[in-house]
């Protein structure tokens, strides 16, 4: 089969427990910090170093009413996740990751395709928003053909909180991107 299409296929998606604590946090860890991020495109080795998360934050997510940690599995083994969390008429995306080995091969379309409509099916919700850091331009351009939209609102990095990462330059922010979900 080609590894393109295979990647895309035989997709399951669960909301994840606590015995996927320790195999997400490698996966999320996997996918922008470390060298062995450097094997995908969504590194943020070179702005960031240190952790992404750590267990109690992924167990936090877990746990919280209004929020699902959706855990995608392809022959049994995890290769993506993300984070919906309820937010009144809109639905927060985060903690994003596909597998470095993975990356390129479509697999995060499909993902944020299912998310989007989990959020307006399970929710009712109207818009999808997510915090991008500002310098990744590339990043942000992904969303963008993904139907995202910059609004330009700035919320600062939490430098000398190392739960966070250790940053590597001093201009580092979150830029909130929006989508409206068609079908709410």
């Amino acid at each position: 089969m080609d590894t393109a299409a295979h990647a895309v296929t035989g997709l399951t998606f669960r909301d994840a427990t606590d015995s996927d604590v320790e195999t997400l946090v490698a996966l999320i860890e996997s996918a922008y910090r470390g060298d062995s991020s450097r094997a995908g495109w969504t590194t943020e080795a070179d702005i960031l170093q240190g952790q992404r998360t750590d267990p109690e934050g992924v167990r936090a997510v877990i746990k919280a009413s209004d929020s699902r940690l959706l855990t995608v599995e392809r022959d049994a083994e995890v290769v993506a996740c993300c984070q919906l969390e309820h937010r009144g008429d809109h639905a927060y995306f985060g903690m994003f990751a596909v597998s470095p080995l993975l990356q390129g091969a479509g697999l995060g379309k499909v993902i944020i395709t299912e998310a989007e409509r989990q959020a307006r099916s399970v929710w009712g919700a109207t818009q999808m928003h997510m915090t991008v850091i500002s310098v990744r331009e590339d990043l942000i351009a992904w969303y963008e053909r993904r139907g995202y939209r910059r609004t330009g609102r700035m919320t600062p990095f939490p430098y000398g909180d190392e739960r966070f990462g250790i940053p590597q330059r001093d201009d580092l922010r979150f830029e909130l991107l929006v989508k409206e979900l068609d079908g709410a």
